[in-house]
């Protein structure tokens, strides 16, 4: 087995006991839920590995049937967002990018027209922690046309849709979920590194973890990269949480700075209307295990698919899922991490 892949064992070996487990299986059997994986890992091991056949797609179109196993790649959608976050802390290592505090604006000397004094105080933090104050509206479902994700990917210019839009709060003071933060961030990377994303992706973070296969889905019609197109294997996933539990280190190999990742998966502002927080591009909450709390970190993207990293138990839970479609269905991860994989959690006390 080379560095790059999973030790396998029970799970019992680190703790977990595997009666709640099976009763996952049988519970998402009843229920038939679009579930087409579930991953846990403690203590750098993978322990629990389970493979469900379901409908699924392609960043919108439609799949068919797929028998998900090991070698599946799946639609991580804004799970995507937290992988930027990592590449940006390498371009931050690399000194591609001085630094945070940096006007976003100043990247995009093509927009020059969009310049106001407004706009050259939004910072790539601001991108980073949701709080540009850039007018936007991902609160409505993507069928409805107000969408402001659905009208960016519909435009001929998608970096100057975003830059457009008016201002209508401060930078840093107000939390609002904006998709079109994050596919600056994409540019500003791209553009600091001199190479496409993708290429980019693979060389700073993909290929240190030994991930080789992976897909970024492209735009049919102008080749674009899609914002949140990245696809990865289940058990790649589950490395990328491994990663952040690890303070950045792989293996050994320090990838990206343990200061970034501790900085990013940190609280810096909260969603008024929900109990989580937020950091650089990373979901931030907590959980009960056996009465006591359990922090953790969480990557979420639409659909179900999430990575949770908990660094008190040294564990990582990934999911994927097929439901796009289900207005609930962002619960149900949240289901299974609680209620089965946080309930096969032993103390180690």
């Amino acid at each position: 087995m080379s560095l790059s892949d999973w030790s396998i064992a029970n799970p019992e070996s680190a703790a977990l006991r595997s009666e709640p487990l099976r009763k996952l299986v049988e519970w998402l059997d009843v229920g038939q839920a679009n579930i087409h994986s579930v991953l846990v890992a403690r203590h750098g091991r993978l322990l629990f590995e389970h493979y469900r056949a379901g409908e699924d797609e392609c960043w919108g179109e439609p799949l068919g049937n797929v028998a998900h196993g090991p070698d599946s790649k799946h639609d991580l959608r804004s799970v995507t967002k937290s992988v930027i976050s990592l590449l940006l802390g390498v371009a931050l290592d690399r000194k591609l990018i001085r630094d945070i505090d940096e006007s976003v604006i100043n990247w995009f000397p093509q927009y020059s027209d969009l310049r106001t004094p407004e706009k050259e105080r939004i910072t790539l933090r601001h991108l980073l922690t949701m709080s540009a104050g850039l007018e936007w509206n991902e609160n409505v479902p993507f069928s409805d046309p107000k969408n402001s994700a659905m009208r960016m990917l519909s435009s001929a210019d998608r970096c100057r849709y975003v830059l457009e839009q008016p201002v209508v709060a401060p930078g840093g003071q107000v939390w609002n979920y904006n998709s079109g933060s994050s596919l600056l961030l994409e540019a500003v990377i791209a553009d600091a590194a001199g190479g496409a994303l993708d290429d980019v992706a693979r060389e700073f973070l993909l290929e240190p973890l030994g991930i080789t296969d992976f897909e970024w889905t492209r735009d049919l019609k102008s080749g674009i990269l899609e914002w949140g197109g990245l696809r990865l294997r289940s058990r790649d996933l589950a490395k990328v949480g491994q990663l952040v539990l690890n303070g950045g280190n792989w293996n050994g190999r320090q990838i990206v700075s343990r200061k970034w990742v501790e900085e990013s998966t940190a609280a810096h502002i909260g969603p008024a209307h929900l109990t989580y927080f937020y950091g650089y591009q990373w979901w931030l909450g907590r959980s009960l295990v056996e009465g006591r709390e359990a922090p953790w970190v969480c990557a979420t993207g639409h659909g179900g698919q999430r990575i949770f990293a908990v660094p008190s138990l040294d564990l990582v839970a990934v999911m994927t899922a097929g439901l796009y479609a289900d207005p609930i269905g962002g619960l149900l991860p949240l289901i299974i991490f609680n209620r089965y994989v946080l309930g096969a959690v032993v103390s180690e006390d």
